[in-house]
């Protein structure tokens, strides 16, 4: 069973408590101090159900600069060396939370635009829309060897590149916790938008971070998805909101919960190194997919096919007059009449030698 520790309490302080370089993943959802200075009507009067909550509202700009930095730096201790952090705000914060960032030492990897399909209309019509959140994407430092799992994002994605600019739905509908017929919290975050920071950014079993717990999306979330978590939360309403429902969250099936393995992660295993250890044998005749082209394998991990002699992926380029080409997956071997590749066999040497 993965380890959840829910807390109610003031970040600044709980931080402090957590081991250094312990957490894999930090999701940050700090108050974005909005600076509502009356409140808000829509054009029938009713009152708008916006954040004027205590716990948003700080003296001045210089006043959150320092909260901000202090559990900023916090974090930076408690991430391992290859942790990373996700940040979320708006216009009113995340340019200020940013740039602390940079300086503590953070590597910003990406900005994400949250592009939301159903955004609150501005009411009194004098700005645009505020249709978007941004959050940063950093790593502890430029070293990090960070999380990214990019082939299962890219799978997700129709086998296109996932963009930096998200269209998700604000929460709503039976998602939406409410006491009473009313929110019960202002920022609650989607669990869409949790799941895929989650799936793109750490492994199961990881340990994953939220020192601004709300509700409790991201602990919902990672239990779910299989990860441990700790939760942190100064406001006990929202601390008995979030443990409920955190804890009434099922796992999925462990067997639907694989992704697909990053290839630059794997352990680089040159096609000489299966000549030399026997497992391809010197004069192995090697095809292409169709059988037009043959090549024999060389004592020193090179291949001919008629005048061409190189490597596996050189002569594969050539005899397509390609600029490249993956001699891994283009070139095929004969075992009882059938053709395999010979990424079958680099397969089995990396499961040998892990």
């Amino acid at each position: 069973m993965i380890d959840h520790k829910i807390i109610c309490g003031d970040s600044l302080k709980i931080l402090t408590k957590i081991k250094s370089s312990s957490v894999d993943l930090i999701f940050a959802d700090p108050p974005y101090n909005l600076q509502l200075k009356t409140k808000l009507n829509r054009p029938d009067n009713s009152n708008v159900n916006a954040v004027n909550d205590n716990w948003d509202k700080f003296k001045n700009f210089e006043d959150y600069d320092k909260f901000s930095k202090t559990w900023l730096k916090e974090c930076k201790r408690v991430l391992k060396k290859d942790g990373a952090i996700w940040v979320i705000g708006t216009y009113h914060n995340i340019f200020r939370v940013g740039k602390i960032m940079q300086d503590l030492g953070f590597w910003v990897l990406n900005d994400i635009i949250w592009n939301k399909k159903n955004p609150m209309p501005n009411f009194k019509g004098t700005r645009f829309t505020n249709a978007h959140e941004t959050l940063i994407w950093a790593a502890k430092n430029e070293k990090s060897k960070y999380v990214f799992n990019y082939l299962s994002l890219k799978t997700f994605n129709d086998d296109k590149q996932l963009r930096s600019d998200w269209e998700i739905a604000i929460c709503n509908g039976r998602e939406r916790l409410m006491i009473n017929n009313k929110k019960a919290h202002s920022t609650q975050k989607p669990e869409a938008l949790l799941n895929r920071i989650i799936l793109a950014s750490s492994n199961q079993k990881d340990l994953i971070l939220d020192p601004f717990m709300g509700s409790g999306t991201t602990g919902a979330i990672a239990k779910k998805l299989n990860r441990k978590f700790i939760g942190i939360e100064k406001e006990k309403k929202y601390y008995q909101i979030a443990k409920k429902r955190i804890f009434s969250t099922e796992q999925l099936n462990e067997n639907y919960l694989e992704t697909i393995p990053n290839k630059r992660k794997e352990k680089r295993v040159p096609f000489g190194y299966l000549v030399e250890s026997g497992l391809v044998e010197p004069g192995l005749s090697l095809f292409d997919i169709r059988k037009k082209h043959l090549a024999k394998v060389m004592a020193d991990g090179s291949i001919k096919c008629k005048q061409l002699k190189g490597s596996i992926h050189k002569v594969g380029a050539e005899i397509e007059g390609l600029p490249s080409c993956n001699g891994w997956s283009y070139w095929h071997f004969n075992v009882e009449g059938k053709l395999l590749p010979i990424d079958v066999l680099r397969k089995k040497v990396r499961q040998s030698i892990l």
